[in-house]
Protein backbone atom coordinates (compact mmCIF):
# COMPACT_ATOMS: atom_id res chain seq x y z
CA UNK A 1 0.00 0.00 0.00
CA UNK A 2 1.23 3.50 -0.89
CA UNK A 3 0.71 5.90 2.02
CA UNK A 4 1.89 8.97 0.07
CA UNK A 5 -1.00 9.28 -2.40
CA UNK A 6 -4.39 7.97 -3.58
CA UNK A 7 -6.51 8.99 -0.61
CA UNK A 8 -10.06 7.76 -1.15
CA UNK A 9 -13.34 7.51 0.73
CA UNK A 10 -14.86 4.15 1.59
CA UNK A 11 -18.56 3.92 0.68
CA UNK A 12 -20.40 0.62 0.52
CA UNK A 13 -17.14 -1.33 0.35
CA UNK A 14 -15.77 0.67 -2.62
CA UNK A 15 -12.97 3.23 -2.65
CA UNK A 16 -14.06 6.56 -4.18
CA UNK A 17 -11.92 9.61 -4.92
CA UNK A 18 -14.88 12.02 -5.01
CA UNK A 19 -15.85 14.76 -7.40
CA UNK A 20 -13.96 17.49 -5.51
CA UNK A 21 -10.91 17.58 -3.24
CA UNK A 22 -9.27 19.75 -0.60
CA UNK A 23 -5.62 20.14 0.34
CA UNK A 24 -4.07 18.89 3.57
CA UNK A 25 -1.10 20.76 5.06
CA UNK A 26 1.91 19.66 7.07
CA UNK A 27 1.73 21.90 10.17
CA UNK A 28 5.52 21.87 10.53
CA UNK A 29 6.09 23.38 7.09
CA UNK A 30 2.67 24.67 5.95
CA UNK A 31 3.27 22.79 2.69
CA UNK A 32 0.58 20.71 0.98
CA UNK A 33 1.20 17.00 1.52
CA UNK A 34 -1.83 15.62 -0.28
CA UNK A 35 -5.50 16.04 -1.01
CA UNK A 36 -8.61 14.35 0.36
CA UNK A 37 -12.07 13.91 -1.14
CA UNK A 38 -14.52 16.68 -0.28
CA UNK A 39 -17.76 14.75 0.22
CA UNK A 40 -21.00 16.11 -1.17
CA UNK A 41 -24.44 15.74 0.39
CA UNK A 42 -25.05 12.96 -2.10
CA UNK A 43 -21.89 11.16 -0.93
CA UNK A 44 -23.14 11.39 2.64
CA UNK A 45 -26.58 10.08 1.65
CA UNK A 46 -25.01 7.16 -0.19
CA UNK A 47 -22.78 6.31 2.76
CA UNK A 48 -25.76 6.33 5.13
CA UNK A 49 -27.78 4.23 2.70
CA UNK A 50 -24.95 1.72 2.49
CA UNK A 51 -24.72 1.54 6.27
CA UNK A 52 -28.50 1.15 6.57
CA UNK A 53 -28.52 -1.66 4.01
CA UNK A 54 -25.68 -3.46 5.80
CA UNK A 55 -27.19 -3.09 9.26
CA UNK A 56 -29.57 -6.10 9.42
CA UNK A 57 -26.90 -8.55 8.32
CA UNK A 58 -24.23 -7.13 10.63
CA UNK A 59 -26.59 -7.00 13.61
CA UNK A 60 -27.46 -10.66 13.00
CA UNK A 61 -23.79 -11.66 12.74
CA UNK A 62 -22.73 -13.65 15.83
CA UNK A 63 -20.80 -11.50 18.27
CA UNK A 64 -17.84 -13.89 18.03
CA UNK A 65 -17.52 -13.03 14.33
CA UNK A 66 -17.79 -9.31 15.07
CA UNK A 67 -15.02 -9.68 17.65
CA UNK A 68 -12.85 -11.47 15.11
CA UNK A 69 -13.33 -8.59 12.68
CA UNK A 70 -12.17 -6.08 15.31
CA UNK A 71 -9.08 -8.15 16.00
CA UNK A 72 -8.32 -8.38 12.28
CA UNK A 73 -8.65 -4.59 11.90
CA UNK A 74 -6.35 -4.05 14.87
CA UNK A 75 -3.80 -6.40 13.38
CA UNK A 76 -3.98 -4.57 10.04
CA UNK A 77 -3.20 -1.28 11.78
CA UNK A 78 -0.24 -2.77 13.60
CA UNK A 79 1.09 -4.49 10.48
CA UNK A 80 1.22 -1.13 8.66
CA UNK A 81 2.37 0.96 11.62
CA UNK A 82 5.46 2.34 9.90
CA UNK A 83 3.67 3.79 6.88
CA UNK A 84 0.78 5.07 8.96
CA UNK A 85 3.00 6.75 11.54
CA UNK A 86 4.90 8.69 8.87
CA UNK A 87 1.65 9.83 7.29
CA UNK A 88 0.23 10.73 10.69
CA UNK A 89 3.28 12.84 11.52
CA UNK A 90 3.03 14.62 8.17
CA UNK A 91 -0.60 15.66 8.67
CA UNK A 92 -0.79 16.02 12.46
CA UNK A 93 2.70 17.19 13.39
CA UNK A 94 3.52 14.87 16.28
CA UNK A 95 6.95 13.19 16.33
CA UNK A 96 7.38 9.81 14.68
CA UNK A 97 7.72 8.06 18.03
CA UNK A 98 4.42 9.49 19.28
CA UNK A 99 2.71 8.77 15.96
CA UNK A 100 3.90 5.17 16.12
CA UNK A 101 2.49 4.82 19.63
CA UNK A 102 -0.84 6.21 18.40
CA UNK A 103 -1.07 3.70 15.56
CA UNK A 104 -0.20 0.80 17.84
CA UNK A 105 -2.59 2.14 20.48
CA UNK A 106 -5.38 2.30 17.91
CA UNK A 107 -4.80 -1.35 17.05
CA UNK A 108 -4.64 -2.28 20.71
CA UNK A 109 -7.91 -0.45 21.38
CA UNK A 110 -9.77 -2.43 18.72
CA UNK A 111 -8.36 -5.70 20.02
CA UNK A 112 -9.11 -4.71 23.60
CA UNK A 113 -12.70 -3.82 22.75
CA UNK A 114 -13.09 -7.35 21.36
CA UNK A 115 -12.80 -8.69 24.93
CA UNK A 116 -16.03 -6.99 25.96
CA UNK A 117 -19.38 -8.78 26.00
CA UNK A 118 -22.97 -7.61 25.91
CA UNK A 119 -24.64 -8.62 29.17
CA UNK A 120 -28.00 -10.34 29.57
CA UNK A 121 -29.76 -9.67 32.88
CA UNK A 122 -32.34 -12.14 34.17
CA UNK A 123 -34.93 -10.06 35.99
CA UNK A 124 -37.33 -12.86 36.94
CA UNK A 125 -37.43 -16.60 36.59
CA UNK A 126 -40.49 -17.67 38.51
CA UNK A 127 -43.26 -20.20 38.10
CA UNK A 128 -45.27 -17.51 36.26
CA UNK A 129 -42.84 -15.87 33.93
CA UNK A 130 -39.32 -15.42 32.62
CA UNK A 131 -38.00 -11.87 32.10
CA UNK A 132 -34.62 -10.82 30.76
CA UNK A 133 -33.04 -7.59 29.55
CA UNK A 134 -30.61 -7.74 26.67
CA UNK A 135 -28.86 -5.05 24.63
CA UNK A 136 -29.52 -4.58 20.91
CA UNK A 137 -27.76 -2.26 18.45
CA UNK A 138 -29.10 1.20 17.68
CA UNK A 139 -28.67 1.16 13.89
CA UNK A 140 -26.45 3.58 11.95
CA UNK A 141 -23.89 5.61 13.93
CA UNK A 142 -22.26 8.82 12.73
CA UNK A 143 -18.79 9.30 14.18
CA UNK A 144 -16.77 12.51 14.28
CA UNK A 145 -13.31 12.22 15.92
CA UNK A 146 -10.86 15.16 16.34
CA UNK A 147 -7.49 16.09 14.90
CA UNK A 148 -5.22 15.63 17.93
CA UNK A 149 -5.35 11.78 17.92
CA UNK A 150 -7.23 11.09 14.69
CA UNK A 151 -6.67 7.32 14.52
CA UNK A 152 -6.78 6.43 18.21
CA UNK A 153 -9.87 8.46 19.06
CA UNK A 154 -11.65 7.12 15.98
CA UNK A 155 -11.06 3.59 17.27
CA UNK A 156 -12.56 4.60 20.64
CA UNK A 157 -15.81 4.76 18.63
CA UNK A 158 -15.34 2.17 15.88
CA UNK A 159 -14.59 -0.68 18.30
CA UNK A 160 -17.65 -0.60 20.57
CA UNK A 161 -20.07 0.58 17.88
CA UNK A 162 -19.27 -2.29 15.52
CA UNK A 163 -18.99 -4.83 18.34
CA UNK A 164 -22.51 -3.92 19.47
CA UNK A 165 -23.82 -4.67 15.96
CA UNK A 166 -24.18 -1.14 14.58
CA UNK A 167 -22.95 0.08 11.21
CA UNK A 168 -21.12 3.36 10.83
CA UNK A 169 -20.21 6.44 8.84
CA UNK A 170 -16.92 7.92 10.06
CA UNK A 171 -15.81 11.48 9.26
CA UNK A 172 -12.21 12.41 10.14
CA UNK A 173 -11.17 15.99 10.83
CA UNK A 174 -10.37 17.99 7.67
CA UNK A 175 -6.99 18.78 9.25
CA UNK A 176 -6.03 15.09 9.59
CA UNK A 177 -8.07 12.94 7.18
CA UNK A 178 -5.35 11.06 5.35
CA UNK A 179 -4.35 8.37 7.85
CA UNK A 180 -8.02 7.58 8.52
CA UNK A 181 -8.72 7.25 4.80
CA UNK A 182 -5.81 4.82 4.52
CA UNK A 183 -7.24 2.89 7.47
CA UNK A 184 -10.41 2.50 5.40
CA UNK A 185 -8.38 1.11 2.53
CA UNK A 186 -6.67 -1.34 4.89
CA UNK A 187 -9.86 -2.78 6.36
CA UNK A 188 -12.32 -2.60 3.45
CA UNK A 189 -12.07 -6.34 2.77
CA UNK A 190 -12.24 -7.33 6.45
CA UNK A 191 -15.80 -6.09 6.93
CA UNK A 192 -18.91 -6.71 4.81
CA UNK A 193 -19.59 -3.79 2.42
CA UNK A 194 -21.33 -0.87 4.12
CA UNK A 195 -20.57 -1.85 7.72
CA UNK A 196 -17.91 0.87 7.97
CA UNK A 197 -17.98 3.86 5.64
CA UNK A 198 -15.39 6.66 5.79
CA UNK A 199 -16.00 10.02 4.14
CA UNK A 200 -13.95 13.21 4.37
CA UNK A 201 -14.93 16.82 3.90
CA UNK A 202 -14.75 20.39 5.09
CA UNK A 203 -16.60 22.32 7.76
CA UNK A 204 -20.03 21.73 6.21
CA UNK A 205 -19.92 17.94 6.47
CA UNK A 206 -20.17 17.72 10.26
CA UNK A 207 -23.42 19.72 10.53
CA UNK A 208 -24.87 17.74 7.63
CA UNK A 209 -24.22 14.59 9.63
CA UNK A 210 -25.50 15.75 13.01
CA UNK A 211 -28.79 16.97 11.52
CA UNK A 212 -29.28 14.03 9.13
CA UNK A 213 -32.35 11.88 9.77
CA UNK A 214 -30.49 8.77 8.67
CA UNK A 215 -28.38 8.51 11.82
CA UNK A 216 -29.56 6.85 15.02
CA UNK A 217 -26.60 8.16 17.03
CA UNK A 218 -23.79 10.70 16.78
CA UNK A 219 -20.53 10.13 18.65
CA UNK A 220 -18.41 13.29 18.72
CA UNK A 221 -15.09 14.26 20.29
CA UNK A 222 -14.07 17.92 20.27
CA UNK A 223 -14.59 21.23 21.99
CA UNK A 224 -17.40 21.96 24.43
CA UNK A 225 -18.66 24.81 22.23
CA UNK A 226 -18.97 22.50 19.22
CA UNK A 227 -20.48 19.79 21.41
CA UNK A 228 -23.34 22.10 22.31
CA UNK A 229 -24.03 22.65 18.62
CA UNK A 230 -23.92 18.90 17.96
CA UNK A 231 -26.49 18.28 20.69
CA UNK A 232 -28.72 21.06 19.37
CA UNK A 233 -28.49 19.72 15.82
CA UNK A 234 -29.27 16.15 16.94
CA UNK A 235 -32.25 17.15 19.11
CA UNK A 236 -34.99 17.39 16.42
CA UNK A 237 -34.71 13.67 15.66
CA UNK A 238 -33.80 12.65 19.23
CA UNK A 239 -30.57 11.02 18.09
CA UNK A 240 -28.55 9.44 20.84
CA UNK A 241 -25.31 11.34 21.44
CA UNK A 242 -22.00 10.63 23.08
CA UNK A 243 -19.99 13.82 23.50
CA UNK A 244 -16.39 13.73 24.74
CA UNK A 245 -15.58 17.41 25.11
CA UNK A 246 -13.09 19.87 26.55
CA UNK A 247 -11.23 19.82 29.82
CA UNK A 248 -9.24 22.10 32.10
CA UNK A 249 -7.52 19.40 34.10
CA UNK A 250 -5.86 20.36 37.35
CA UNK A 251 -2.80 18.62 38.78
CA UNK A 252 -2.33 18.96 42.54
CA UNK A 253 1.26 18.40 43.66
CA UNK A 254 1.68 17.63 47.36
CA UNK A 255 4.72 18.78 49.37
CA UNK A 256 6.06 15.26 49.97
CA UNK A 257 6.90 14.48 46.32
CA UNK A 258 10.49 13.85 45.32
CA UNK A 259 10.96 16.80 42.98
CA UNK A 260 13.88 15.29 41.08
CA UNK A 261 12.05 12.04 40.42
CA UNK A 262 8.65 13.49 39.52
CA UNK A 263 9.57 16.50 37.38
CA UNK A 264 9.80 14.60 34.08
CA UNK A 265 6.38 12.98 34.55
CA UNK A 266 4.82 16.30 35.54
CA UNK A 267 6.28 17.99 32.49
CA UNK A 268 4.88 15.43 30.05
CA UNK A 269 1.52 15.42 31.84
CA UNK A 270 1.18 18.97 30.54
CA UNK A 271 3.20 18.98 27.32
CA UNK A 272 2.75 15.53 25.75
CA UNK A 273 1.49 15.94 22.16
CA UNK A 274 2.32 19.63 22.53
CA UNK A 275 -0.42 20.00 25.15
CA UNK A 276 -3.02 19.01 22.54
CA UNK A 277 -4.71 16.37 24.69
CA UNK A 278 -8.12 16.75 26.28
CA UNK A 279 -6.76 15.26 29.53
CA UNK A 280 -3.43 17.10 29.53
CA UNK A 281 -2.64 18.98 32.72
CA UNK A 282 -3.85 22.51 31.99
CA UNK A 283 -3.31 23.94 35.50
CA UNK A 284 -0.64 22.80 37.96
CA UNK A 285 -1.23 23.60 41.62
CA UNK A 286 2.03 23.19 43.58
CA UNK A 287 2.26 23.30 47.37
CA UNK A 288 4.19 26.34 48.52
CA UNK A 289 6.74 24.20 50.40
CA UNK A 290 8.10 22.85 47.10
CA UNK A 291 6.94 25.53 44.67
CA UNK A 292 10.36 27.12 44.11
CA UNK A 293 12.39 23.91 43.61
CA UNK A 294 9.71 22.33 41.39
CA UNK A 295 9.39 25.51 39.36
CA UNK A 296 13.14 25.56 38.75
CA UNK A 297 13.24 21.84 37.93
CA UNK A 298 10.41 22.11 35.38
CA UNK A 299 12.09 25.00 33.61
CA UNK A 300 15.44 23.21 33.58
CA UNK A 301 13.89 20.04 32.16
CA UNK A 302 11.88 21.98 29.56
CA UNK A 303 15.10 23.50 28.22
CA UNK A 304 16.34 19.99 27.34
CA UNK A 305 13.28 19.14 25.22
CA UNK A 306 13.65 19.43 21.45
CA UNK A 307 10.81 21.19 19.61
CA UNK A 308 10.70 20.85 15.83
CA UNK A 309 9.49 18.96 12.78
CA UNK A 310 8.16 15.62 13.94
CA UNK A 311 9.87 13.83 11.06
CA UNK A 312 13.32 14.89 12.28
CA UNK A 313 15.29 12.58 14.53
CA UNK A 314 15.24 13.57 18.19
CA UNK A 315 12.17 15.81 18.01
CA UNK A 316 10.05 15.43 21.16
CA UNK A 317 7.39 18.10 20.56
CA UNK A 318 6.04 19.09 17.16
CA UNK A 319 3.96 22.07 16.01
CA UNK A 320 0.40 23.07 16.83
CA UNK A 321 -1.75 21.17 14.35
CA UNK A 322 -3.57 24.01 12.58
CA UNK A 323 -3.62 27.75 12.10
CA UNK A 324 -6.82 28.41 14.07
CA UNK A 325 -5.53 26.59 17.16
CA UNK A 326 -2.14 28.27 16.78
CA UNK A 327 -3.83 31.68 16.78
CA UNK A 328 -5.79 30.78 19.92
CA UNK A 329 -2.67 29.75 21.83
CA UNK A 330 -0.78 32.85 20.71
CA UNK A 331 -3.72 34.99 21.84
CA UNK A 332 -3.68 33.44 25.33
CA UNK A 333 0.06 34.06 25.60
CA UNK A 334 -0.38 37.66 24.48
CA UNK A 335 -3.14 38.17 27.05
CA UNK A 336 -0.81 36.91 29.79
CA UNK A 337 1.92 39.30 28.57
CA UNK A 338 -0.51 42.22 28.44
CA UNK A 339 -1.57 41.50 32.03
CA UNK A 340 2.05 41.56 33.17
CA UNK A 341 2.32 37.95 34.34
CA UNK A 342 5.79 36.53 34.90
CA UNK A 343 7.05 34.12 32.24
CA UNK A 344 9.51 31.53 33.51
CA UNK A 345 10.07 30.22 29.99
CA UNK A 346 8.83 30.99 26.48
CA UNK A 347 6.26 33.61 25.58
CA UNK A 348 8.08 34.91 22.50
CA UNK A 349 7.07 34.17 18.92
CA UNK A 350 9.40 32.17 16.70
CA UNK A 351 9.89 33.36 13.12
CA UNK A 352 10.00 30.00 11.33
CA UNK A 353 7.64 28.20 8.96
CA UNK A 354 4.98 26.10 10.62
CA UNK A 355 2.69 26.54 13.60
CA UNK A 356 5.36 26.47 16.29
CA UNK A 357 4.87 27.86 19.78
CA UNK A 358 7.77 27.59 22.25
CA UNK A 359 7.28 25.72 25.52
CA UNK A 360 5.84 28.37 27.84
CA UNK A 361 5.57 28.27 31.65
CA UNK A 362 3.89 31.11 33.57
CA UNK A 363 4.63 31.85 37.22
CA UNK A 364 1.62 31.93 39.56
CA UNK A 365 -0.93 33.87 37.48
CA UNK A 366 -4.20 34.92 39.20
CA UNK A 367 -6.95 32.34 39.53
CA UNK A 368 -9.29 34.42 37.37
CA UNK A 369 -6.78 34.83 34.53
CA UNK A 370 -7.66 33.46 31.11
CA UNK A 371 -4.66 31.13 31.12
CA UNK A 372 -6.01 29.46 34.27
CA UNK A 373 -9.72 29.51 33.44
CA UNK A 374 -9.62 28.54 29.75
CA UNK A 375 -8.48 25.37 28.02
CA UNK A 376 -5.31 26.35 26.14
CA UNK A 377 -4.77 23.07 24.21
CA UNK A 378 -1.18 24.00 23.51
CA UNK A 379 2.30 24.15 25.09
CA UNK A 380 1.49 26.71 27.80
CA UNK A 381 1.32 25.83 31.50
CA UNK A 382 0.42 28.04 34.49
CA UNK A 383 2.06 27.06 37.79
CA UNK A 384 -0.05 28.11 40.78
CA UNK A 385 0.86 28.12 44.48
CA UNK A 386 -1.38 26.66 47.17
CA UNK A 387 -1.06 26.05 50.90
CA UNK A 388 -4.46 24.66 51.93
CA UNK A 389 -6.00 21.43 50.62
CA UNK A 390 -9.63 22.48 51.04
CA UNK A 391 -8.86 25.65 49.09
CA UNK A 392 -7.01 23.91 46.25
CA UNK A 393 -9.77 21.31 45.83
CA UNK A 394 -12.33 24.12 45.62
CA UNK A 395 -10.18 25.91 43.02
CA UNK A 396 -9.67 22.74 41.00
CA UNK A 397 -13.44 22.21 40.93
CA UNK A 398 -14.35 25.82 40.16
CA UNK A 399 -14.72 25.27 36.41
CA UNK A 400 -17.40 24.32 33.92
CA UNK A 401 -15.20 21.38 32.94
CA UNK A 402 -14.81 18.01 34.64
CA UNK A 403 -12.88 15.65 32.39
CA UNK A 404 -9.73 14.58 34.21
CA UNK A 405 -7.23 15.53 36.86
CA UNK A 406 -4.34 14.18 38.89
CA UNK A 407 -2.88 14.20 42.41
CA UNK A 408 0.81 13.62 43.10
CA UNK A 409 2.29 12.62 46.45
CA UNK A 410 4.23 9.96 48.34
CA UNK A 411 1.43 9.54 50.87
CA UNK A 412 -0.86 7.56 48.56
CA UNK A 413 -3.72 7.36 51.06
CA UNK A 414 -3.78 11.13 51.47
CA UNK A 415 -3.45 11.64 47.72
CA UNK A 416 -6.36 9.26 47.16
CA UNK A 417 -8.55 11.13 49.64
CA UNK A 418 -7.88 14.35 47.73
CA UNK A 419 -8.49 12.64 44.37
CA UNK A 420 -11.89 11.43 45.52
CA UNK A 421 -12.95 15.06 46.03
CA UNK A 422 -12.15 16.19 42.47
CA UNK A 423 -15.31 16.57 40.32
CA UNK A 424 -13.97 14.93 37.15
CA UNK A 425 -14.71 11.75 35.26
CA UNK A 426 -11.18 10.35 35.68
CA UNK A 427 -8.62 11.13 38.37
CA UNK A 428 -5.11 9.69 38.34
CA UNK A 429 -2.86 9.35 41.36
CA UNK A 430 0.87 9.64 40.61
CA UNK A 431 0.35 9.27 36.87
CA UNK A 432 -1.88 10.70 34.18
CA UNK A 433 -3.47 9.98 30.78
CA UNK A 434 -3.62 6.21 31.23
CA UNK A 435 -6.77 4.99 29.45
CA UNK A 436 -7.99 1.46 28.77
CA UNK A 437 -10.63 -0.11 26.50
CA UNK A 438 -11.76 -1.98 29.65
CA UNK A 439 -12.46 1.18 31.69
CA UNK A 440 -15.09 3.89 31.32
CA UNK A 441 -13.85 7.33 30.28
CA UNK A 442 -16.10 10.37 30.25
CA UNK A 443 -16.59 13.84 31.64
CA UNK A 444 -18.66 15.53 34.29
CA UNK A 445 -20.34 18.93 33.90
CA UNK A 446 -19.69 20.43 30.45
CA UNK A 447 -16.87 18.04 29.60
CA UNK A 448 -19.27 15.64 27.98
CA UNK A 449 -22.35 13.48 27.79
CA UNK A 450 -21.97 9.72 28.13
CA UNK A 451 -18.78 7.69 28.28
CA UNK A 452 -16.38 5.80 26.06
CA UNK A 453 -14.53 2.62 26.96
CA UNK A 454 -15.46 -0.29 29.16
CA UNK A 455 -18.84 -1.97 29.43
CA UNK A 456 -20.43 1.43 30.02
CA UNK A 457 -19.06 2.72 26.73
CA UNK A 458 -20.19 -0.38 24.86
CA UNK A 459 -23.74 -0.03 26.17
CA UNK A 460 -23.85 3.56 24.84
CA UNK A 461 -24.21 1.96 21.39
CA UNK A 462 -27.21 -0.18 22.35
CA UNK A 463 -30.85 -0.07 23.34
CA UNK A 464 -31.91 -2.03 26.39
CA UNK A 465 -34.65 -4.45 25.39
CA UNK A 466 -36.63 -6.38 27.99
CA UNK A 467 -38.44 -9.55 26.92
CA UNK A 468 -41.08 -10.95 29.26
CA UNK A 469 -42.48 -14.43 28.63
CA UNK A 470 -45.43 -15.76 30.56
CA UNK A 471 -44.94 -19.44 31.20
CA UNK A 472 -47.66 -21.85 30.16
CA UNK A 473 -49.03 -24.29 32.71
CA UNK A 474 -47.40 -27.70 32.59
Amino acid sequence: MNFDRDYAMLIGGRLEHGSARFNVLNPATENVIGSAPNATRNDLDRAIDAAREAFPGWAATPIAARKAALVAMGQALMAHADGLKRLLTAEQGKPHADAGMEVMGAGYWLMGAAHLDLPVTVNEDSAERYSETRHVPLGVVGTIPPWNFPLLLAMFKVGPALLAGNTMVLKPSPFTPLSTLKFGELVKDILPPGVLNIISGGDALGPWMTSHKGFDKISFTGSTATGRRVMESAAPTLKRVTLELGGNDAAIVMPDVDVENVVEELFWAAFRNNGQICVATKRMYVHEDIYEPLKDALVAYAKTVKVGDGSEQGTQIGPINNEAQYARVVDLIQDAKDKGYTFLLGGDAVDVPGYFVPITIIDNPPEDSRIVQEEQFGPVLPLIRFDDYDDVVARANATEYGLGGSVWGKDEDKALRIAERIASGTIWVNETQHLSPAAAFGGMKQSGVGVEGGLEGLLEYTNAQTIVRKKQPA
